[in-house]
């Protein structure tokens, strides 16, 4: 069995800090100490790097069909690409489609991402038509490892649920000690406003945001959390974007209730000025929308005062064709962000570099949170004895620009073009094995594994 020895390097986990050795056997951790002894076993030199627990991003939309077309990524490049920006596992979104079973939506992705993915992967199952065979269902999930539900309280016809499916849906996946997430906007408010704007000739991108006012989704998280705890059911809002909607979490507290809750990258970062540039706002055209200033300094408090517990990225690329679709009309463009490679680096350079963030709390909402709200903790999610080596050799003084010229998403724009990162990463293990080194994938197609998951252990 080939041992590997990372050295001298600082080691952070949500809950320790030190300089020390890491001894990988295989695919496992097996040693953590400041004098290992390892004969025969291949040396990295991390002095001066810091080590962290490989990224979870629990929300991806690889290879998705939406508004007539397929998100660019596949389970291929998109999690190359997330190798590539240090998350070494991903949750993608099967979704079931109207009419059909839950098995023939988890069979089609499986067998996109059988095979053919580079990183770990596990999935959600999102539930778009709850019925008494759906219902019969929710249980051969659970013992396939997909542990978590999500709600869409928007796309009315294609995705949307109503609150009594909402309610059935939550009955069933509590008895199964699973979790529900929630999209959680208010659908019929937003199709009212896209109606309006789009009878008035307010077809800019513009538009799409103030289409999704902070009403509509402050309004939909109360509604979710509210339903959520009449049921008992684990709960998660996914994409929080506004402090109206993480208010209506800190409403929840109050009555002892635990709403788990994720933001993403583009919403600590970018914000909703972008839309008034007719020429590239379809770039940033996501649902929810980005917000506005206040709202960022309500998220980076969130994720301080432990009310956040997830950074992901919600990452839905299109090509700038795709995105063209809606050239003439907001209401026909994509909505998706391009983001699994950046979220890290991002974070560390916008949250720990400056200030915002400390770097073990960075460690909890790229990854340990992750892996313990979505049952993949002890396994996922830190740097411990027994655990998957999982890991990212980090140089935290290396700056590099970002550039859809260099990066390995399957996109041919980056929304975060010519930004300088402080932070990068040098070296990615995956199971005990080098995937990304200086910037090449070491590691083939069909590498990663689907990582059946437990129940919430948060």
């Amino acid at each position: 069995m080939a041992s590997l020895l990372l050295k001298n390097g600082r080691v952070v986990t949500a809950d320790s800090d030190s300089v020390c050795n890491v001894l990988i056997e295989g695919e496992t951790i097996v040693a953590l100490g400041r004098n290992l002894a390892a004969d025969g076993a291949e040396v990295i030199d991390c002095t001066g790097k810091i080590i962290v627990p490989g990224g979870i991003d629990p929300h991806v939309h690889l290879d998705m069909p939406f508004m007539g077309t397929f998100s660019s990524d596949t389970h291929e490049t998109g999690t190359r690409a997330a190798l590539h920006g240090g998350t070494t596992t991903v949750i993608d979104f099967v979704l079931q489609k109207q009419g059909h079973s839950l098995r023939e939506a988890l069979t089609e992705w499986q067998g996109r991402a059988t095979g053919t993915a580079v990183g770990d992967y596990g999935f959600h199952m999102a539930v778009t038509d709850f019925n008494p065979s759906t219902k019969e269902e929710i249980q051969d999930m659970v013992a396939e490892g997909i542990t978590s539900f999500k709600t869409f309280m928007a796309y009315k016809g294609a995705l949307m649920i109503d609150d009594a499916q909402m309610v059935g849906l939550m009955q069933e996946v509590r008895k199964h000690g699973a979790l529900v997430t929630a999209h959680a906007t208010n659908g019929d408010m937003i199709d009212t406003l896209i109606a309006q704007h789009r009878a008035q000739g307010q077809l800019t991108p513009l538009y799409h945001y103030l289409s999704q006012p902070e009403v509509t989704e402050a309004e939909a998280s109360g509604r979710f959390a509210d339903i959520a705890n009449y049921t008992g059911v684990n709960s998660y809002i996914v994409h929080l974007t506004c402090e109206g909607a993480l208010n209506q979490v800190r409403r929840a507290t109050e009555r002892n209730q635990r709403v788990f809750v994720e933001t993403c990258i583009q919403y600590l970062v970018l914000d909703a000025s972008l839309y008034e540039d007719e020429a590239n706002g379809a770039k940033y055209v996501m649902s929810p929308p980005l917000r506005e200033k206040k709202d960022q300094a309500t998220l980076w408090a969130g994720i301080n005062q432990g009310l956040v517990q997830v950074v992901g990225t919600d990452h839905c690329p299109f090509m700038l064709a795709q995105k063209l679709m809606g050239k003439d009309d907001f209401s026909k463009i994509p909505n998706g962000h391009p983001a699994i490679e950046h979220r890290m680096e991002l974070l560390f350079s916008e949250g720990v570099s400056k200030g915002r963030i400390s770097l073990q709390k960075f460690v909890e909402v790229t990854s340990t949170n992750a892996a313990k709200i979505f049952g993949m903790f002890p396994r996922k999610g830190t740097i411990s004895i027994g655990a998957d080596a999982d890991l990212v050799v980090f140089d935290p003084a290396k700056t590099h620009t970002i550039s859809a010229a260099t990066h390995h998403m399957n996109v041919d724009y980056s929304a975060y073009e010519g930004w300088e990162l402080t932070g990068k990463i040098d070296t990615v293990l995956l199971r005990g094995q080098v995937a990304v080194d200086a910037g090449e994938t070491k590691v083939p197609k069909g590498y990663g594994q689907f990582i059946k998951r437990g129940k919430t252990a948060f």
